[in-house]
């Protein structure tokens, strides 16, 4: 741990001298940040609210597979001599929903060849009966769309779940991702919701900031509770959402804009209405060790691989009591922890 702290405080003093440096040196007001490093959502955040720049934008697949959209509008501008277009206060990464998606027939076939049960209904009834779910401290899979390009899940290929549960990121750790249980999980909020909940962040799309819950959100610690350290400290419950709250009130937020992923806006407004919580935890849909889910494949696999209670892939929503038992995975042991 001491270990770790160091080196995270290292890379924040030289990300935030390097970003000094260029605003003194250029004179420009607004920043875009690429490469692994830029993946450091706790640095981004600092850097954030030191207010060197106006605006700050983060690509969202920084590293190497970022690299291929550069590559392509390098091409696109300077030897095509094509125009760049700018889209009024949306970036063109549009949610970042670049990845395949698949049609009702497509759901339906391979679902079937899974042998799974399910059904099919509007989006209203979707939306309501997963947001009861929700209410009711169930774990969903969620499939959704054009799968996000970059590290994130972003609400097209996430596990959901309710953040006000004191047990939630256990629970999600233990028994969905076979991890460590100490690994926090990020909050999905409703884009008009966020400043009434965190402190000097006005959006996120990309979940690559970090913010500080707001006081009025947090729970007091008794001076013994106080005195914890460790695994601990971080088990007590320090905020009206501690499945998203890490030990210092911070938490890695994603904003959800109806404009740019409105079904996910609508099941987390309906989950609002219900709780007068705005927030729901979101996490990649996979376990530890493979990759997130792209296909209803690959999802009705994790699902039946780990104690998931409900998927909704599409309009297609399935129950895990009324699959086949002999379809159920046994991940738990599939691989070391880190």
């Amino acid at each position: 741990m001491d270990l770790a702290s160091s080196i995270q405080k290292v890379t924040e003093d030289i990300v935030i001298k390097i970003a000094t440096n260029i605003s003194k040196t250029t004179g420009e007001h607004n920043l875009c940040l690429a490469g692994g490093v830029a993946l450091n959502c706790v640095v981004n955040g600092i850097l954030d609210r030191k207010n060197i720049f106006k605006k700050i934008w983060i690509q969202p697949a920084s590293g190497d597979a970022g690299g291929a959209l550069g590559a392509a509008f390098s091409a696109w501008h300077l030897h095509l001599n094509k125009e760049r277009k700018i889209i009024k206060n949306r970036d063109a990464m549009n949610g970042s929903y670049l990845g395949p998606e698949f049609s009702d027939l497509e759901i339906e076939a391979e679902l079937n060849s899974c042998g799974a049960k399910f059904s099919r209904v509007d989006d209203e009834v979707l939306e309501d009966t997963i947001a009861s779910a929700l209410e009711n401290q169930k774990a969903i899979g969620w499939m959704q769309g054009r799968m996000e390009f970059g590290p994130r899940a972003l609400g097209n290929r996430s596990i959901i779940a309710d953040p006000r549960s004191p047990i939630m990121q256990k629970q999600l750790n233990l028994k969905v991702k076979y991890r460590e249980s100490f690994r926090p999980f990020a909050p999905s909020i409703l884009k008009e919701h966020v400043n009434h909940w965190f402190d000097s962040i006005d959006d996120s799309p990309y979940m690559l900031k970090v913010a500080y819950l707001n006081k009025n959100k947090r729970l007091s610690l008794t001076l013994n509770e106080e005195k914890l350290f460790g695994i601990d400290k971080l088990n007590l419950k320090r905020s009206k959402v501690p499945a998203t709250t890490h030990v210092d009130y911070s938490a890695r937020i994603q904003t959800v804009d109806f404009h740019i992923n409105p079904k996910y806006h609508s099941v987390i407004s309906k989950f609002y209405e219900k709780t007068q919580c705005p927030i729901v935890v979101n996490t990649s849909f996979n376990v530890r060790g493979e990759p997130i889910v792209c296909s209803p494949t690959d999802a009705f696999k994790c699902f039946m691989g780990t104690e998931l209670d409900i998927l909704a892939i599409g309009n297609y929503i399935l129950l895990k009591e009324q699959q086949k038992e002999s379809l159920k995975e046994n991940y738990e042991n599939s691989y070391e922890l880190d």
